[in-house]
């Protein structure tokens, strides 16, 4: 039985998990059981687990009110610039997981906007008007997000959409009822459910509504701030705009809200009637550009006749801002007619279209990738001839994770073991982690780090054989991939892997192995046929695999269902290995593979995405690395990719897909996975094969290492001790000061019961 804990011990551990603020348990319990009984109208006779969550929530938000309020009166007195960051102020849509309701979020009814769409425009001598439009309007929910120890509490402004009371109001009154509520049932469609594909454009009409809903309403609802100066005001203060890119700036993160640029243009020249010139100088000063994916099925591409129908004024500015730009691009590139057509905003063909990507660096004086390889790429592949045009405006920021939730509060084991080498101030400095750097041969730190990620394996392993009914042997090596399903993301080449070590181990029974748990996890777009086909190949192989007696505790595959924020933070701090293996130069960052590295895995991973700067910083010495690099696969892509020449020359690779073919995986539906097959065949674009037996090389390698646990650990703490860079702190920083122009401050405000 364990000791219990002194005084100093608790504190201890309650400091670094960062509860701060709940001195007063007495005062806690009664504001919770006040909540139970008074807002929820529960006992504990009848109360549910949610209404304790529900219960719990609102005492906490309770506590953050009052931070939440003196952090807005603060920025109103100090007049800060604005941003997404630092001080924020984050929107997005609602999405339909409101079902129970959200006790942390705040509706604003009296903050609610129009938002329009459809009609025509006139143009008079006053400038061009956007008449005889649908209005949808935008109701505002504010949830608080606060800072670490400093009082400041954010916003975070999501979105709902409504019909107006008077909605269709003519037909109602003359006896079209019913119509009359499913249009408004229409109306309120655009914020009930988004859009679930990922690394594909779908150029539905829905989905063009959504975006422009959520930038409008933004818009007008930042230009409202900018406007009063006080906390509270709605009075318009400032009427000039030349201020406005010093006060506000709008970060496009990826294509999605890229109508902010012609919708700020509009509000500008047909509103505010400022001339077209100083419009576009604001809008540009203003707007910074993200991208996220090179795959160029991912880029946003509008059919100009959905714009023309949904939103006519906007196709006529940006028509404008194309003719202004192909206006500079041919001054300084005379008589380049095939460069013109590549770098035109519309993109001709037999379905016109708005290239939106192009639109944002148009009109942003700042575009960056993710990672500094994704960066690199974007300048010399996609975007080269707007880098030339604008090498200025072309950054890197490399992505970040918070470790707030990504070690103290899914790793508190970590955590304390940590603080009790160097202190708590790394949770809000990661570079502190060096220091752990003087404790690689400390043998009583490479023990208890050891030690921490022994109890993570046990709970998980506990965890599993609740949830799946499955036994696993918790001294096997975590080897964990999660992560959205998508062939790019090659969790094909795991699987390969997986049948490998399948039919090693029953072609040598007796043979000792490294024993092995892989896990595969994350979801597929619904309309992703060979996603949901790579899914049903885990389960499969984890059919034939965990019931092979031959096979014992050696090797256990398991997918991992609904994955999610609430499980990353169960399997991350468990996994010994992470599985980093994209085609190289198609991940952008990727950012599981920081959390996996703050957690104490170690990365077997090709050199894409932030993989790179993470074995940099570590050393590459400390990463498993295989596979070809960028230039291996511009090569390739040169010479031709030829599946069957591996397949040909590889024989354990033969032996994989003929397995796949012949239905050893599905003896019911022996050409279930022909799909497969035939495309890492015939049209692999990520060209598994080519990496195939350097990642089976690479995966020996690893086993080898677990064999000696005092090796492996040292390993890892190497990779702890260094995985400061990608703190969410730095890039926010880094953001701020090269982008928006705003120097990041620590100033911790005054709580509310502190004298100003």
């Amino acid at each position: 039985m364990s000791r219990p804990l002194s005084d100093q011990e608790k504190r201890k551990q309650i400091s670094v998990r960062g509860l701060a603020g709940v001195e007063n348990v007495t005062e806690l319990k009664k504001n919770f059981n006040r909540h139970l009984h008074f807002t929820l109208v529960k006992d504990r006779n009848v109360a549910t687990p949610r209404d304790y969550y529900f219960a719990l929530a609102h005492t906490v938000r309770d506590h953050l009110v009052g931070r939440w309020i003196r952090t807005q009166q603060h920025y109103y007195e100090k007049d800060p610039k604005v941003l997404l960051g630092t001080p924020g102020v984050g929107m997005e849509e609602a999405d339909d997981w409101l079902r129970y309701g959200n006790p942390w979020e705040k509706a604003r009814p009296e903050f609610t906007l129009p938002v329009h769409f459809y009609g025509h425009v006139e143009h008079t001598s006053q400038g061009a008007k956007w008449v005889d439009t649908q209005v949808v309007l935008a109701m505002p929910y504010d949830t608080p997000v606060p800072g670490y120890r400093n009082n400041v509490v954010n916003t975070m402004r999501l979105w709902s959409a409504k019909a107006p009371n008077d909605f269709n109001l003519k037909d109602f009154n003359v006896g079209g009822y019913i119509q009359a509520v499913l249009d408004r049932n229409l109306a309120e469609n655009i914020s009930r459910v988004l859009y679930p594909n990922d690394n594909f454009f779908e150029g539905k009409e829905l989905r063009l509504k959504q975006e422009y809903f959520v930038v409008a309403a933004t818009l007008q609802d930042i230009i409202r701030r900018f406007k009063s100066s006080k906390f509270g005001c709605r009075d318009p203060v400032r009427t000039n705009f030349d201020a406005f890119p010093d006060k506000v700036a709008i970060q496009l993160n990826d294509t999605h809200p890229s109508l902010a640029i012609p919708e700020l243009m509009r509000i500008l020249v047909d509103l505010e009637r400022m001339d077209w010139d100083k419009a576009w100088d604001v809008t540009v000063r203003t707007c910074a550009y993200t991208n996220h994916t090179v795959l160029p099925e991912a880029l946003e591409r509008w059919p100009v006749h959905l714009l023309e129908t949904l939103l006519p004024r906007h196709l006529q500015i940006i028509y404008e801002i194309n003719q202004r730009f192909l206006n500079r691009v041919a001054a300084t590139f005379p008589g380049d007619v095939d460069r013109l057509r590549r770098m035109s905003l519309v993109e001709e063909g037999a379905v016109k279209r708005i290239n939106m990507a192009h639109l944002c660096i148009a009109g942003s004086h700042a575009v960056n990738g993710v990672a500094r390889i994704h960066s690199e790429i974007l300048k010399k592949t996609i975007f080269k001839e707007f880098y030339e045009l604008e090498p200025h405006k072309f950054q890197n920021k490399t992505n970040g994770i918070t470790p707030r939730r990504w070690l103290v509060l899914c790793n508190p084991g970590l955590a304390e073991v940590i603080a009790e080498r160097i202190g708590e101030d790394f949770i809000s400095d990661l570079d502190q982690l060096r220091k752990l750097l003087s404790f690689v041969d400390d043998e009583a730190f490479i023990r208890d780090v050891a030690k921490v990620k022994q109890e993570n394996k046990l709970k998980f392993a506990a965890y599993l054989e609740r949830e799946y009914k499955v036994h696993i042997n918790p001294n096997s090596l975590f080897d964990i991939q999660v992560k959205r399903i998508h062939e790019y993301k090659r969790q094909l080449l795991n699987c390969l892997h997986v049948i490998t070590l399948y039919n090693r181990i029953k072609r040598e029974p007796n043979k000792f192995f490294v024993p092995r748990t892989v896990m595969i996890g994350g979801k597929a777009a619904p309309g992703y046929h060979m996603a949901k086909m790579i899914i049903r190949l885990i389960t499969a192989i984890g059919d034939v695999v965990n019931h092979d007696p031959t096979v014992g505790d050696r090797l256990r595959v398991i997918f991992l269902e609904n994955y999610r924020v609430s499980l990353a933070e169960k399997v991350i701090p468990a996994a010994d290995l992470s599985e980093q293996i994209s085609t190289a130069g198609t991940e952008a960052s990727g950012t599981g593979n920081m959390k996996f590295m703050l957690n104490g895995a170690l990365t077997i991973g090709t050199m894409d995405g932030a993989n790179v700067e993470m074995a940099e910083e570590a050393g590459e010495e400390n990463f498993f690395i295989f596979g070809m690099r960028v230039e291996d696969v511009d090569k390739l892509d040169q010479r031709g990719y030829n599946a069957q020449e591996y397949y040909d020359r590889i024989p354990e690779l033969r032996q994989v897909i003929e397995q796949l073919s012949s239905g050893f995986f599905s003896p019911k539906q022996p050409d279930l996975f022909k799909d497969i097959v035939n495309m890492l065949m015939h049209h692999d674009r990520f060209k598994v094969f080519a990496d195939y037996e350097d990642y089976i090389k690479c995966q020996e390698k690893v086993s080898a290492l677990y064999k000696n646990p005092r090796e492996w650990t040292r390993m890892v703490i190497r990779n702890i001790a260094t995985s400061g860079k990608f703190s969410s702190d730095r890039t926010i920083a880094q953001y701020a000061r090269e982008i928006w122009g705003v120097e990041p401050s620590r100033q911790r405000l005054p709580a509310p019961d502190e004298a100003i």
